[in-house]
């Protein structure tokens, strides 16, 4: 562990690493940790930044990744809300922060990629770890049965209510997470970290199970199933993985089959959730529902959309004259972030975030990084049910990452650090994807 946090650099190198670490442990917590740590990393990077780093601002990767938000900022010209725009604009802010901060910034992140992945992951196993503890601690209070851990009392948002995060979100994490530790249990050949490995896959396994979220989990099962066996293993070693992970992830959702609340929530919710049909259910709305009611919005104005921070008074207005009532109170978005992009910004939008997501799917692709691919894959996927970039959660796993895995310090920059710094540094706990 200790080398995880002492690392041979610069003194500027070494404050920008911990800053990131620091990021990355404060990421499931209150969001304000966060955004004090980014502000830190920022007025950090400007202060040590290089008159010839400038110039890697205009580069593809962070104009591409920019472009979202820059579209967003134009978007306010012709909303009819402004200061919901201006709202919704600042918290997205990290959308263009992040990608210039890392082009700015003369840390290697490559060299301690794996070293800074593991520690969100171990934050993670963490913070699993006091929820369940959390969870058993209420059962013993009320005295209830152990049982009741296996039922909607501690599933989904109950169980994530004790740090106050959006299951979605956590449970992104937690999947990354989870992908990322089973990629070093497949690639690592040291024994004894190899436990540590299957520790921490099996803590994060349970609390993905337990945070229930459907989209996660289906996106979880894609890249086990797809992405791992073509980018790490070739011919009879690829179709044996194939056939093991294929078995094991039959046996996971047979497991949730035969537990009443789990397939309550995975399947029979999901089946309620693509209806269309309202009055079948009780104490909810189907998203199909919702979505149809969207479509009509977005059919009336279909190439701008509405402008940024539209979207809540338009959704508002469109539930009541539906019938929507539940949906109204609760001011629900549009759970779905194509949907959302399409009705603030139009088809110019969406095909800007479809160029986006397919650039993040090509690079990773092309550089083989079964990681970038993974996050690529989990966000591509959450996107149909969720508006991940609207709440600050979202905002902050997409905009670190993705800059993360595009904006990397080219070898040329490295020949201007000491040569001490260049060739010691702390070597990663295994060779980057």
């Amino acid at each position: 562990m200790k080398q995880l946090f002492l690392i041979d650099d610069t003194i500027a190198n070494k404050v920008s690493y911990h800053h990131l670490a620091f990021f990355l442990i404060a990421l499931p917590f209150d969001f304000f940790y966060s955004e004090l740590i980014l502000i830190s990393f920022g007025i950090h990077t400007f202060i040590h930044v290089r008159k010839g780093y400038w110039q890697r601002v205009f580069s593809k990767p962070v104009l591409v990744q920019s472009s979202l938000f820059i579209l967003g900022l134009l978007a306010i010209s012709y909303s009819s809300d402004k200061q919901e725009a201006v709202n919704v604009t600042t918290r997205q802010l990290a959308i263009l922060v992040f990608p210039v901060l890392f082009a700015l910034n003369s840390l290697d992140i490559e060299k301690y990629k794996i070293n800074l992945f593991c520690i969100f992951g171990f934050t993670c196993v963490a913070t699993i770890l006091y929820l369940y503890t959390d969870a058993v601690r209420t059962i013993i209070y009320f005295h209830l049965p152990f049982s009741s851990l296996l039922t909607t009392l501690f599933m989904n948002h109950n169980f994530s209510l004790p740090i106050g995060i959006h299951a979605t979100y956590l449970s992104a994490y937690i999947a990354f997470s989870l992908l990322f530790f089973l990629y070093l249990l497949l690639t690592d050949e040291k024994p004894r970290q190899k436990w540590i490995w299957i520790f921490s896959s099996v803590i994060l396994f349970a609390g993905l199970v337990q945070l229930s979220s459907r989209a996660v989990f289906i996106a979880f099962l894609m890249v086990i199933n797809l992405a791992f066996p073509f980018f790490l293993f070739k011919g009879k070693r690829r179709i044996a993985f194939l056939l093991t992970a294929s078995l094991v992830s039959a046996g996971a959702v047979l497991v949730i089959m035969n537990v009443d609340s789990f397939k309550t929530r995975y399947i029979s919710e999901l089946k309620t959730d693509l209806t269309n049909n309202v009055k079948i259910i009780e104490n909810s709305e189907p998203r199909l529902a919702r979505w149809n009611a969207i479509a009509e919005l977005v059919k009336a104005s279909p190439v701008l959309g509405y402008g940024t921070g539209s979207e809540k008074r338009l959704l508002k207005e469109k539930y009541f004259e539906k019938g929507l009532y539940i949906s109204y109170l609760n001011e629900f978005n549009t759970h779905s972030e194509y949907l959302g992009v399409l009705l603030k910004t139009g088809l110019v939008g969406l095909l800007l975030l479809l160029y986006v997501l397919y650039f993040g799917f090509a690079t990773a692709i092309q550089n083989k990084d079964l990681l970038f691919l993974s996050f690529m894959m989990i966000i591509a996927i959450v996107s149909v049910s969720e508006n991940i970039l609207d709440l600050n959660k979202g905002i902050f796993f997409y905009s670190f990452f993705f800059s993360f895995f595009l904006c990397k310090t080219k070898p040329a920059l490295l020949k201007e650090l000491t040569p001490a710094a260049a060739d010691t540094g702390n070597r990663s706990i295994l060779k980057s994807v």
